[in-house]
C-alpha cells in the first residue's frame, strides 16, 4: 500500500533553515509527481511545492527563492529545503501523491519562533 512518511520538522529561529524528508513506498516512486503542502494554524491546507517525475519544480510566489524541493529516486525520498524561515512558515508540512487517488503523509510540525 502507498505510504508517505515525513520527517525533519522542529523548532527553528527566524532566518534559519530546515530540511524535510518524505520517504515513500508502495508505488513506483520515480514515475510520480510528489507535492508538498502545509497547513498553518486556523487555515486551509496550501500548496508549497510541486516536484515532477522529471524533477521539474513549481513554487507559489511566497516560497520562491526560499524553498527548494528535490528527489532521490534511489532512496524513494523527496526533500524540501527551507531557508530564510519566517514565523508565518509555522505549519504542519505534508507530502502528497496521487496514485489513482490522493495519499498523504502524517505531517511534520515546523515551528519558526525566537
Amino acid at each position: 500500500q502507498v505510504q508517505l512518511v515525513e520527517s525533519g520538522g522542529g523548532l527553528v529561529q527566524p532566518g534559519g533553515s530546515l530540511r524535510l524528508s518524505c520517504a515513500a513506498s508502495g508505488f513506483t516512486f520515480s514515475q510520480y509527481t510528489i507535492n508538498w503542502y502545509r497547513q498553518r494554524p486556523g487555515q486551509e491546507r496550501e500548496l508549497v511545492a510541486i516536484l515532477t517525475s522529471s524533477s521539474n519544480t513549481y513554487y507559489p510566489e511566497s516560497m520562491k527563492g526560499r524553498f527548494d524541493t528535490s528527489r532521490d529516486n534511489a532512496k524513494n525520498t523527496v526533500y524540501l529545503q527551507m531557508n530564510s524561515l519566517k514565523p508565518e512558515d509555522t505549519a504542519v508540512y505534508y507530502c502528497h501523491v496521487r496514485v489513482l487517488k490522493d495519499y498523504w503523509g502524517q505531517g511534520t510540525q515546523v515551528t519558526v519562533s525566537s
